[in-house]
């Protein structure tokens, strides 16, 4: 009659252990998605601003703003 010796379960250090192996699993994903994020949002943010800010005119813009009465303490310009 043989016997099949059943393995002991571990005790000691198995919270530590599986800690080890979900922080790794957790600053795997954590780099991947401000990664994706960098890419696929920041960047194309940033490069719109700068697209548009290079042939932005700020007096054009306060002109146009002030002839069309957006604000109410300056008036449209009667010369």
């Amino acid at each position: 009659m043989s016997q099949s010796v059943i393995p002991k379960p571990q005790m000691r250090g198995l919270l530590a252990k599986r800690l080890r192996i979900h922080m790794v699993g957790a600053v795997l994903f954590s780099v991947g998605t401000v990664l994706l994020y960098k890419y696929t949002v920041a960047d194309p943010r940033q490069k719109a601003y700068a697209d548009f800010y290079k042939n932005y005119d700020v007096v054009k813009e306060y002109e146009a703003m002030k002839n069309a009465g957006v604000f109410q303490a300056v008036g449209p310009k009667t010369n």
